[in-house]
């Protein structure tokens, strides 16, 4: 099994451990750490809009979404977040660069990067003016 696919049995773990071992269950425990998982990866400020458009496709009262967005929901949430925290900082660290780090603008528009270089240097445009440097 690849890295990614034991990082995700890790996370769902707690929840196979809670079936009874049939495939239904199972697939039901996997349907539910998936939720989660794309749940912890929705900003914060937005996961609660997110956590609640939810509430209708599951068809469940008040009460009992209530107590599975407790019980289950916010500690795989929680779980997510404590398991790979690099997940959570990435996007925040990805706007921090854009915005330092401004596109610098072509030299020669419209050359493919292949081409000869049109300074006359007789270097591919992409190892010549090119370049970003």
């Amino acid at each position: 099994m690849g890295a990614i696919a034991e990082g995700i049995a890790a996370y769902a773990q707690p929840l196979f451990e809670s079936t009874d071992g049939s495939i239904e269950d199972m697939n039901r425990a996997m349907t539910i750490a998936q939720l989660c998982w794309n749940l912890a990866l929705v900003p914060e400020d937005k996961r609660d809009v997110e956590i609640d458009a939810m509430k209708s496709s599951l068809k469940m009262t008040d009460t009992d979404f209530a107590d599975f967005r407790q019980r289950l929901i916010l500690p795989m949430i929680q779980r997510h977040c404590d398991m790979f925290p690099a997940l959570h900082h990435r996007s925040t660290q990805a706007s921090k660069i854009v915005s330092v780090a401004p596109a610098l603008p072509e030299k020669y528009p419209g050359t493919s990067r292949n081409a000869p270089c049109p300074c006359g240097s007789r270097r591919k445009y992409k190892r010549c003016c090119g370049s970003r440097q």
